[in-house]
């Protein structure tokens, strides 16, 4: 059932699209996006809308197929029945694309690192069983590695404490300001599989061992991560597979073979998008300028 303030916010911006007259209306998912996409309907403007994820969300699912197009920024997006999907690539920051395609080090007889990033707010799960499969990596691996591990506030302590007592250098934060510099000098990288986190990956191009988060609305995280396994630049591991032995030898084959680790970032490289926000522009030019004609 549609409540009155939906309907009362689609008949305002109906009003005001009336007035204004907009070229192209584009639509970026999540409730806000419903008044001006049902204006958008009701006018017959052309409109069409970007998925950041691999699975659409709902109001994006509600309107792909009232739209001329969904601009996809995962490849391939599960798309509903007829409805005209593009992969544009979802748009990185620019401090991002300063690194993008940045030389890598396979990992050797010298420093290594590891980042560990959990997305906006960490993650638990990664702070339970990380720690755990570093420490449990060969003597002649561990040695070598320094380790930069986001994690929550109420968790840092506890990593923290953990990473010391088995003699592991490790940089623990619940924010780190400069991802795409540790991320860029980097030999691994152990994460969610976040639209952003994944664009991130491709575009600086690194090795990464992704885990999905298991409660991602459509299992959309197992989504954002299929493109990049796929082309060989990730390993996958389901949430409900993570365990300490599973990951330790996960990391270890990675960080042992340096030449497959390169071909997992080239691998990676060959995913990324780092033109999305031009691939995206253009698009949204097409759609404005083929009303025109």
């Amino acid at each position: 059932m549609v409540g009155p303030k939906i309907v009362g916010g689609v008949l305002s911006m109906a009003r005001q699209m009336r007035r204004d007259r907009p070229d192209a209306v584009v639509g970026f998912g999540g409730y806000p996006s419903i008044p001006a996409l049902g204006a958008a309907t009701l006018l017959g403007l052309p409109r069409m809308i970007h998925e950041q994820n691999g699975v659409l969300g709902k109001v994006n699912q509600l309107f792909a197929k009232r739209v001329a197009g969904v601009a996809c920024g995962v490849w391939p997006a599960d798309l509903p029945e007829g409805a005209l999907g593009e992969h544009v690539g979802n748009p990185v920051r620019s401090a991002v694309l300063e690194r993008a395609g940045a030389a890598y080090i396979p990992p050797g007889d010298y420093p290594m690192s590891i980042l560990v990033m959990g997305g906006s707010q960490g993650a638990r799960i990664l702070s339970d069983v990380v720690p755990g499969a570093i420490a449990a990596l060969p003597d002649e691996i561990r040695q070598h590695l320094r380790v930069s591990h986001q994690a929550r506030d109420e968790d840092g302590e506890r990593v923290m404490a953990f990473y010391a007592d088995h003699g592991i250098n490790a940089d623990v934060q619940p924010f780190f300001h400069d991802v795409p510099t540790l991320m860029s000098e980097t030999q691994l990288v152990i994460s969610r599989s976040g639209a952003s986190s994944v664009a991130d990956i491709s575009v600086i191009g690194r090795p990464s061992i992704l885990i999905p988060f298991a409660a991602a609305a459509g299992d959309h995280q197992s989504a954002n991560a299929r493109g990049l396994v796929e082309a060989g630049g990730a390993i996958m591991i389901p949430e409900s597979a993570l365990d300490i032995p599973s990951l330790s030898e996960q990391i270890a084959t990675i960080l042992s073979n340096p030449t497959a680790a390169l071909q997992m970032s080239i691998a990676a490289l060959s995913a990324g998008v780092p033109d999305a926000t031009e691939r995206l522009v253009a698009l949204v030019e097409q759609l404005a300028e083929k009303d025109k004609t």
